[in-house]
């Protein structure tokens, strides 16, 4: 009944077009709001839905315009409400193997004395839209200091400023269903008391449910994209399906529709931000 309840009140969002959900600055904070589905303006053709990898039979791999968030997850077969008591209390929705493996974790967890909350989930490409254009024209600051149109007049270095902590729409992770933030939207919570806890214990099981921290510090191994953040978890039987597969069809040009995407190229953010992800989220023959 719990279920039910939160989906009637995501197709109530959906209707009043609500931007409502926790204001914050970075990649993570935005509330689930689905739009309109978007034409796919891709030269691929639609390919069939995904599923949970099978080792012994392995799924197909899912469309492009999954792949960039053009569809609408509230009504797509595969995707699913998540139960209010795993959440900060908004509304959010999650490909259903994702979910399944959530649940499982947030049980382990339990035992352990650790609660996971979920604080953001899926976002499709409208939705992205609204975050990034809000921050390109200044009508939100960026991380709550300073406003992009004016600290960054030109186009490249203002993507690169926004692009610490917010993706371009068409290159999210939000999009695919598989990504999840956890607990708090700050590295600091994560470094002390209770967040330390609960970072401490995601570094030694989550894997074990199929999770791993995409951004990592920033280092020899991961030295371009997004800044670090700890509380970002994604679904690896999923997600890497759509990262190996935007390696090979995803390109700067595709990402458009948006204000500022003419510096997709200029910052190549396909191999910077797309695939500039933890080598440990990567499938073992694309890591590197």
């Amino acid at each position: 009944m719990k279920q039910l309840l939160s989906f009637a009140l995501l197709l109530l969002l959906f209707s009043c077009g609500n931007e409502s959900g926790p204001a914050a600055t970075e990649t993570g904070p935005e509330v689930v709001a689905a739009a309109a589905p978007i034409p796919d303006t891709a030269p691929a053709a639609a390919a069939p839905k995904a599923v949970a990898i099978d080792t012994n039979a392995p799924p197909t791999i899912p469309s492009y315009t999954f792949l960039t968030g053009k569809f609408d997850p509230l009504v797509h077969p595969d995707f699913v409400p998540v139960a209010p008591k795993y959440t900060d209390g908004d509304p959010y929705v999650l490909h259903q193997d994702t979910y399944a493996a959530f649940e499982k974790m947030h049980a382990a967890a339990a035992r352990d004395g650790v609660q996971l909350i979920m604080v953001s989930a899926t976002r499709n490409f409208a939705r992205q839209k609204q975050i990034w254009e809000a921050k390109w024209n200044g009508q939100r600051l960026l991380e709550g200091k300073e406003k992009a149109n004016l600290a960054f007049p030109d186009p490249a270095d203002r993507a690169r400023a926004i692009l610490r902590y917010s993706s371009m729409p068409g290159t999210s992770r939000h999009h695919w269903g598989t990504d999840i933030d956890l607990n708090a939207l700050t590295n600091g919570y994560f470094k002390q008391g209770e967040g330390k806890k609960i970072y401490d214990w995601l570094q030694a099981n989550a894997a074990a449910f199929g999770f791993c921290q995409p951004y990592t510090a920033k280092g020899d191994e991961r030295p371009n994209g997004y800044e670090e953040e700890r509380w970002h978890w994604s679904y690896l039987p999923l997600a890497t399906q759509l990262t190996d597969y935007a390696a090979t069809q995803l390109q700067d040009e595709n990402i458009t529709g948006f204000a500022g995407a003419e510096a997709a190229s200029a910052i190549r953010v396909i191999d910077n931000y797309v695939l500039g992800i933890n080598p440990e989220c990567r499938s073992p023959k694309k890591a590197h």
